[in-house]
């Protein structure tokens, strides 16, 4: 398929990488070059407005970091929203659901193209695997078009309901993503301090109910002193903040999300936020730290 992409970050890179390795032409733009031509050296097309990317390809995929991000690229000066040959927009963008149904409204006015929000959740790791989650919105019809375009990078690709719901999935996922990190966090912390090797807990706890995806993952990165950034604390953060803001619009009772919320800003105000989401750990070693000497 022909296939534009906007957004080459941690995540749009392998995404990419993975759309150029099973076949697909894929035409990229992103607001800083680098990584534009880096994909070029690799077979890619790079456009020099998002406007250009949408003439030249009907199909184009977003992964930004918010919301503000999104509208910029698509209704910006030179945005794919003015691109005539543009019909199907996929955002694997997370940002809120309301923001993403004024968007798709926005966008079938400008030039009748559809919207998909279709969030993605497995990290830098699985965008490079080909393993990621996909949680479209959207027409069905449509969701069943892109499917094969986006198993170059997905394991599994799941169609939720009309636009926007692929958003609330998300947040369903950074929900229970972040509440496990946090617990984790404090486990670490926990068997640490009773003098206990905690890097010896995804062994012990392997196949009991305290298994987990991020059990093997998440300890490990926790006791390294220099880990590389998956996904940053602030992203979290940013998430956490979208989930709370939905919740009090609905009036749905969240009080484990809200403490842990709260626990990432408290990190994010100590310095830790443009690390990765495992150094909610230093938060503890902080609070340890404060203790002891008190």
């Amino acid at each position: 398929m022909k296939i534009g992409f906007c957004g080459l970050g941690r995540m749009g890179m392998p995404m990419v990488r993975r759309l150029l390795q099973a076949g697909h032409q894929v035409s990229v733009w992103n607001r800083t070059p680098g990584p534009a031509q880096q994909l070029a050296a690799e077979g890619a097309l790079v456009c020099d407005t998002p406007q250009a990317l949408g003439q030249s390809c009907s199909l184009v995929a977003l992964c930004l970091f918010d919301a503000a991000a999104v509208e910029s690229v698509v209704f910006g000066p030179a945005g794919l929203a003015s691109a005539d040959g543009l019909t199907l927009l996929v955002d694997h963008s997370s940002i809120p659901p309301a923001d993403t149904r004024q968007f798709s409204e926005r966008l079938q006015q400008a030039n009748g193209a559809t919207w998909l929000d279709a969030p993605v959740s497995g990290g830098t790791g699985g965008a490079a695997a080909g393993t990621l989650a996909v949680m479209v919105g959207g027409p069905a019809d449509a969701c069943l078009t892109i499917t094969p375009a986006l198993m170059a990078y997905a394991q599994r690709v799941t169609h939720m309901g009309p636009v926007g719901a692929g958003q609330v999935t998300k947040l369903c996922n950074q929900t229970i993503v972040t509440t496990t990190i946090a617990a984790l966090a404090e486990a670490v912390s926990l068997a640490r301090d009773a003098g206990v090797d905690a890097a010896r807990l995804p062994q012990a706890l392997a196949g009991g109910w305290a298994d987990s995806t991020l059990l093997p993952l998440f300890v490990p990165r926790m006791l390294q002193p220099d880990t590389p950034v998956h996904a940053s604390l602030d992203t979290m953060l940013k998430d956490m903040d979208t989930v709370a803001a939905l919740a009090r619009q609905q009036g749905t009772a969240m009080p484990v999300a809200a403490t842990v919320g709260q626990g990432l800003r408290l990190a994010s105000r100590k310095g830790l936020g443009a690390g990765d989401a495992s150094g909610l750990i230093r938060l503890y070693d902080h609070i340890s730290e404060h203790s002891t000497n008190s």
